[in-house]
């Protein structure tokens, strides 16, 4: 019985402990338009430069700013602001890490150039 106890604990704790989270396995791609921003600079949020988008979003007839966190290369992406802000439309996954909404595998574009 001791043993049986042991491993299905073990078992658990291995199901528990895999790489993908259960919040991951239930992203899905969304595509947001807003204003990129550097997290670092912009909004003074990360210790290092980043890239953000802040979207304006309705919830019961009311607008708030909700801030996405683009999980990349921070300042070493080509579309990266560090000072003022960009009109662009991001494609990703978008999970909650720590409190924040980070977008992976995001594809960053102008706003201005899509359709």
């Amino acid at each position: 019985m001791l043993r049986l106890t042991l491993a299905l604990a073990l078992g658990f704790t291995l199901v528990g402990l895999s790489g993908v989270s259960a919040d991951e396995k239930k992203a899905e791609k969304k595509t947001l338009e807003g204003k990129l921003v550097c997290s670092k600079c912009k909004l003074s949020e990360t210790e290092k430069c980043g890239n953000a988008v802040v979207v304006t979003e309705k919830k019961d007839g009311k607008e708030k700013e909700v801030t996405y966190y683009i999980d990349d290369k921070g300042a070493a992406e080509k579309y990266h602001k560090c000072s003022g802000e960009k009109a662009v439309k991001v494609t990703g996954k978008v999970v909650e890490k720590d409190g924040k909404k980070v977008i992976q595998e995001a594809k960053v574009e102008d706003a201005k150039k899509t359709s």
